[in-house]
């Protein structure tokens, strides 16, 4: 059962992030705060639900949260300042398009950085720990779905509908046929034999 609160504070927000270990394509942070109370059976860990419940589960977190915000930060400014980093700027960006002004914060996993004097927490795999945290898991992995589904009709011979980034079998074998593409991260290993030297 998931816990509904990690402090004494009412506007505790919850962040998650989707896309960190993508090749492709941009993290997605969301960040949740929910109402005393809220319940639903559905609710978890993202990635323990199917499309079909998350998609379900995003119009009712939507419309139950007292504010919610996601953003996504894309592929360049993943290079130039690496994941952790980019995962943690949207976290922050997420958090800053809440409107109302949360008085704690709670992040999945185990690395974020202070945002103005809010006092937060980590936590290993608070996804399937706080209601908060995973109903931003859901928020984030539906909207960077649709975002990968929508570059997908551009990019289709990556199957990104399907893979939606991740470091797949076809994935990668799409990249060594045809190469990267600008939605690729440079900074990340597309291909295992990069790291082997044609002698």
């Amino acid at each position: 059962m998931l816990k509904s609160n990690y402090s004494t504070f009412e506007f505790e927000a919850g962040t998650d992030e989707a896309g960190r270990g993508c090749l492709a394509g941009p993290v997605v942070a969301a960040a949740v705060i929910l109402p005393k109370g809220f319940k639903h059976e559905l609710l978890n860990d993202s990635k323990q639900l199917s499309d079909k419940q998350r998609y379900i589960l995003r119009p009712i977190i939507e419309k139950e949260a007292l504010a919610f915000g996601v953003a996504f930060v894309y592929q360049k400014k993943i290079d130039e300042i690496n994941i952790l980093n980019a995962s943690i700027l949207a976290m922050h960006q997420s958090i800053a398009q809440l409107k109302i002004t949360p008085e704690f914060i709670i992040v999945d996993g185990n690395k974020f950085k202070p945002l103005g004097e809010i006092p937060y927490q980590t936590i290993v795999k608070g996804d399937s720990k706080y209601l908060s945290i995973a109903a931003a898991s859901v928020l984030a992995k539906t909207y960077r779905d649709d975002y990968m589904q929508h570059l997908h009709k551009n990019f289709p011979r990556y199957n990104w509908h399907r893979n939606k980034g991740y470091p797949t079998k076809e994935h990668r074998e799409a990249i060594r046929k045809i190469g990267a593409c600008e939605h690729h991260r440079n900074s990340f290993k597309l291909l295992p034999e990069q790291l082997k030297l044609d002698l």
